[in-house]
């Protein structure tokens, strides 16, 4: 995975060149990702899905983070990301079922590990129930659903956890995960991350 060919844009999103997963994130170069956000609606209350990283994964293990995303390949178009919600939670999409909420630049650093994003995010509108989900065991090891409101709060900084119900899975066996979280068990994106896809989310579903 770590071999897989990215492509590499300057600060203005112009393409330089091509280059290493490894050589992304060790260097600092802004590469393209795919983001999708699935919500749902049960008696009248939105539901956010989030999956729950796998505990092997290098970056980021254990932490709760979009419902789908992944690395787009220098071979790959932005339509291309759609595979990312087969391969990690083993739902079927088309692309044109997705609502665009635009492309939002950010960039995290954790130590020696540098991730420059330039993000093409998008909504799903789910019907699916948590029981249709079926688990890349090696990207994700859950997925769980909260109330969006109780989701804009903890990002606004209005109240200090908020619930999250849904399932993992440890050794091939399926457990209950019924739980408070705060922030801190969250991928580290930008506040002004989360605030942006909450404002964005928040205008598709009015």
């Amino acid at each position: 995975m770590e071999n897989e060919q990215l492509k590499i844009f300057d600060e203005n999103r112009n393409q330089i060149g091509v280059a290493s997963r490894e050589e992304v994130h060790r260097l600092g170069y802004w590469h393209e990702a795919f983001h999708c956000w699935f919500i749902s609606k049960e008696n009248g209350t939105n539901y956010l899905h989030l999956q729950l990283r796998s505990n092997t994964k290098k970056d980021y293990p254990n932490l709760l983070d979009i419902t789908a995303a992944g690395h787009l390949l220098a071979d790959e178009t932005v339509k291309d990301g759609v595979r990312e919600i087969k391969e990690e939670i083993g739902i079927d999409v088309l692309f044109e079922e997705l609502l665009p909420l635009g492309v939002i630049d950010y960039c995290v650093i954790n130590g020696n590990f540098i991730d420059k994003e330039i993000a093409n995010v998008f909504l799903y509108i789910c019907e699916n129930t948590l029981e249709s989900f079926t688990l890349q065991a090696e990207e994700v090891s859950g997925i769980v659903k909260a109330e969006f409101n109780d989701f804009t709060e903890l990002w606004l900084g209005e109240r200090e956890t908020i619930e999250i119900k849904g399932f993992g899975i440890n050794d091939g066996n399926k457990t209950l995960i019924e739980e408070y979280v705060g922030r801190d068990k969250f991928v580290p994106h930008q506040i002004s991350f989360y605030k942006s896809i909450i404002q964005k989310i928040n205008d598709q579903i009015k």
